[in-house]
């Protein structure tokens, strides 16, 4: 099996966590490696829908990031990106604040499609919501940037 190339993983994060949609809603990646991602989201007033709780919105990103960039580093196209096809959730408990974590763990990868799951968890150490999603490979869709990514695996 490939070795993630460190200097890849953290230009990598750092894309990631300066993209527009994950600065809107304030979530970080802290962890990618090959088949997991960890992915957090420090609670604001923002993110609660009317009644006072987290809108499952939240959730459904967490999740959907978490799920798809766990499968990233099991893409050997050096130049693969991904996009999800689906995503199913289930929400399993409240959050109002506080910090939460998902983490991503990938089930599968075949040539154009992988399968991910992630669980959501408060930082108190409930569970808050578990989903999969499934993945399509899409071949030289890696963010284009400057400088360049370095190489995606060690020789």
């Amino acid at each position: 099996m490939k070795t993630p190339n460190p200097e890849h993983v953290e230009r990598l994060v750092s894309v990631i966590n300066s993209s527009p949609y994950f600065a809107l809603i304030s979530m970080k990646i802290r962890e990618i490696g090959i088949g997991y991602s960890l992915f957090e989201i420090d609670l604001e007033e923002r993110h609660l829908q009317p009644f006072g709780l987290v809108h499952g919105g939240v959730f459904a990103s967490i999740i959907d990031s978490a799920a798809s960039w766990a499968i990233f580093y099991g893409i050997e196209d050096e130049n693969g990106g991904l996009t999800s096809v689906d995503l199913k959730l289930n929400y399993l408990a409240p959050a109002v604040y506080g910090k939460i974590m998902a983490k991503g763990h990938q089930i599968t990868l075949g040539k154009t499609l992988g399968y991910a799951e992630a669980q959501v968890t408060h930082e108190s150490g409930k569970i808050l919501a578990h989903g999969t999603s499934t993945v399509m490979i899409v071949p030289g869709k890696l963010p284009v940037v400057e400088p360049p990514f370095p190489p995606k695996f060690l020789e």
